[in-house]
């Protein structure tokens, strides 16, 4: 149902606003340039700093814009359970394809407490929902043995899998089949996550180069030595942007990459902060390196 190049899309502000007219061309320039799905209201769309308003609009205009032409998985995570069901709930009349659920963070509840706090969203609402695994932000890792456990419920259906470790693919695959999805949200490991049986990515270097990202995750599906190969030059041009949209924190630098190609302005909300001049230095060499920009 997921896979490819999935977008774990930024959301544009104007003078602290949210700048509606950006955001609709970036849907757009989505649709026309091979990405396979739209994940909006993410961590990459700085979730925690949107209102609950904004957080509702950012997902109804991408379903709204899309208009069935692909799917949205909407990001509907929050460490407050009833929050996330509300969520959840709202992206699901909307007319989402799927909900992605980060595991909560702060917390720190234990593996049972995932599952229940997993299982209260699944018992109160009828969307596909993808687990959103990433210790580094959330403090929590899922455990294998809980991922089974909820695979057993009726809509969760797969994983964004930002552990960074690949031998979890594996013991992912061996638990759950291949029924399960596997998306990466780590870009620089893309490549080897595929070839151990994910089936694509939600990634932040696709919102500068949806089309360098979809043509690179078609050919991980392809099992032919020629394919592979192909895979991997893509993956070599694709490296030095994975790297360099991180170099600061996410998604201040993937902002000031989208700015210098004219999608949106490079203005993020604090905490976070725009890139220094020595980051855009770097980002600039590696978008004419990568003919993103001339």
């Amino acid at each position: 149902m997921f896979k490819g190049s999935n977008v774990a899309l930024i959301t544009p502000f104007k003078d602290n606003e949210l700048d509606v007219d950006n955001y609709i061309k970036l849907i757009h320039f989505h649709m026309e340039n091979g990405t396979n799905a739209l994940v909006p209201a993410g961590t990459t769309g700085e979730s925690p700093t949107l209102s609950h308003d904004e957080h509702q609009k950012v997902i109804d205009l991408c379903i709204q814009e899309s208009n069935g032409k692909m799917p949205v998985i909407a990001g509907t995570g929050s460490n407050s359970t009833e929050e996330a069901i509300s969520l959840t709930s709202h992206a699901e009349k909307a007319g989402a394809s799927a909900a992605l659920v980060v595991t909560p963070y702060y917390n720190k509840p234990t593996q049972e407490g995932l599952f229940q706090h997993y299982k209260a969203i699944n018992d109160k609402c009828g969307i596909p929902i993808l687990i959103y695994n990433i210790p580094s932000r959330s403090v929590i890792d899922m455990s294998v043995e809980t991922m089974a456990r909820l695979f057993e419920l009726k809509n969760i259906v797969g994983v964004k899998d930002a552990t960074g470790n690949l031998d979890r693919v594996d013991e992912q695959l061996k638990a759950m089949g291949k029924e399960f999805i596997q998306l990466t949200g780590n870009d620089d490991n893309a490549l080897e996550f595929n070839r151990r049986g994910g089936i694509g990515s939600i990634s932040v270097t696709a919102n500068i180069a949806p089309k360098l990202c979809s043509k690179f995750q078609a050919l991980t599906m392809l099992d032919d030595d020629s394919s592979i190969k192909e895979a991997k030059k893509f993956d070599d041009i694709l490296q030095p942007l994975h790297n360099a949209m991180f170099i600061e924190s996410n998604p201040s630098p993937v902002k000031y990459a989208a700015k210098k190609l004219g999608l949106c302005d490079d203005e993020v909300r604090l905490p976070l902060v725009k890139v220094t001049d020595k980051s855009k230095v770097i980002i600039d060499k590696v978008l004419l390196s990568s003919d993103l920009i001339k």
